[in-house]
């Protein structure tokens, strides 16, 4: 009896794992997000606050201080990626984004879409790290401090 009953957990935990389903991410394989992203129970889920840039010179003012749009988004996204390190996650793990741009003085106040992009495209779709998440990205009037141009929050599901 003890055998049939060992038997019968090890079939159905069999059953279980064949059956566990991963995060489904759909679109243009050739767009740099996924237009939808489907994460299945038996995922923790993970919410990472808003995160603005590091500063990068301390004596400047405006701009200066953080960077352009490029280098504010590299510099979020690495704080992002040190969050979801606090949570055994990382940026592969992130099935959505929010982006906020402020216009940029030297874009006519117009957001740098073009320099936000190749910022997040050095951690998304990479061959190293080739998940995507879904995405929106907004201009904004303003952040907390005048110079900062950029603010991302993302969701990340952990297998748990």
């Amino acid at each position: 009896m003890k055998r049939l009953i060992a038997l019968a957990a090890g079939l159905c935990a069999l059953a279980g794992a064949a059956h566990a389903q991963d995060i489904v991410r759909g679109g243009d394989p050739k767009s740099p997000i996924a237009s939808v992203v489907t994460v299945p129970a038996g995922y923790d889920t993970i919410y990472v606050s808003g995160m603005t840039p590091p500063v990068i010179d301390d004596k400047a003012t405006g701009v200066a201080k953080f960077g352009d749009t490029k280098t504010q988004t590299l510099g979020v996204l690495g704080r992002i990626e040190a969050a979801l390190k606090t949570q055994g996650a990382t940026m592969a793990d992130v099935v959505m984004m929010r982006v906020l741009l402020v216009g940029d003085p030297a874009k006519e106040g117009k957001m740098d879409f073009v320099g936000m992009m190749e910022g997040y495209k050095t951690y998304f779709g990479t061959a190293t790290q080739p998940n995507k998440p879904a995405r929106i990205t907004s201009q904004i009037t303003s952040l907390v401090q005048d110079g900062m141009l950029v603010e991302i929050e993302v969701q990340a599901a952990k297998k748990k």
